[in-house]
């Protein structure tokens, strides 16, 4: 009697995982097929050929991430690759970078603000060889529907203990999307970084003890990240030789290689 007992515990447990892996993936991971038993998500959206998608993702407010987003767009825009920025911010602050520009965009940007992200993203990205997602501000059912879509997630984090624990979440989701998707890469970006001070070493140290790396690249504070945005610009426009453009260009360069 203990024994089936412990074996019937055994089975809800599977269920329980098994639904809770559909419900992250969108998935079916079991059907009445042998073939199609516990089928891995590398039948989902890293098909040899589709574009390179990359998320910015933290659930902490004030990070950057819109700035980051535009910015790296626009670096691979103008780097010659045929890029797509996706809003999936319900605040919508790159549809309101876009708008504030006068003339031709470096790249289109639509919004997506809703948790089917993935799925809807690869009828968008024909075409393309690189996306860019523009994440939520939460750790809800939108953030992991953006890395369910991507192939490499970025943590921007401000040089501060608050941004460290608060990225801690999203961790957590990419640890659970990474046991269905096998070749999720994610990686952490020091962004508003502050010159001359020891903070942002320490930062790096701090970040050490997660599951992923730290980009070597960062970027710093600077006025013309603000000074470009209300103009609907990137800084790579704004100042094609100034040290932020040199910093986006590194980091986007590196990103590249994961």
């Amino acid at each position: 009697m203990l024994l089936v007992c412990a074996l019937m515990r055994a089975i809800l447990h599977l269920q329980i995982v098994v639904s809770f892996a559909e419900r992250l993936t969108g998935f079916q991971l079991l059907s009445t097929g042998r073939s199609s038993r516990f089928r891995r998500l590398k039948e989902g959206f890293a098909f040899q050929g589709l574009p390179m998608i990359i998320a910015i993702l933290n659930q902490k407010g004030g990070v950057g991430k819109t700035t980051l987003s535009v910015n790296l767009a626009a670096a691979l825009a103008l780097s010659g690759k045929r890029t797509l920025l996706v809003d999936a911010d319900p605040q919508a602050s790159a549809l309101d970078w876009q708008a504030a520009r006068k003339g031709e965009s470096l790249f289109p940007v639509v919004g997506i603000a809703k948790p089917t992200l993935h799925k809807d993203i690869p009828g968008l990205a024909g075409g393309y060889e690189h996306v860019v997602i523009d994440g939520p501000p939460r750790a809800n059912d939108l953030a992991k529907s953006a890395i369910m879509a991507a192939d490499l997630i970025v943590v921007p984090v401000q040089p501060s203990p608050y941004d460290v624990w608060a990225a801690e979440e999203i961790i957590k989701l990419y640890q659970e999307a990474s046991l269905f998707k096998e070749h999720l890469k994610a990686v952490f970006a020091i962004n508003r970084k502050i010159g001359n001070t020891a903070i942002g070493r320490d930062v790096g140290a701090a970040l050490k003890s997660y599951p992923f790396p730290l980009a070597v690249s960062f970027i710093s504070q600077r006025v013309v990240f603000a000074e470009s945005a209300a103009s609907g610009l990137s800084v790579l426009e704004a100042e094609p030789k100034g040290p932020a453009a040199k910093e986006i260009r590194s980091l986007m360069q590196e990103l590249l290689e994961f």
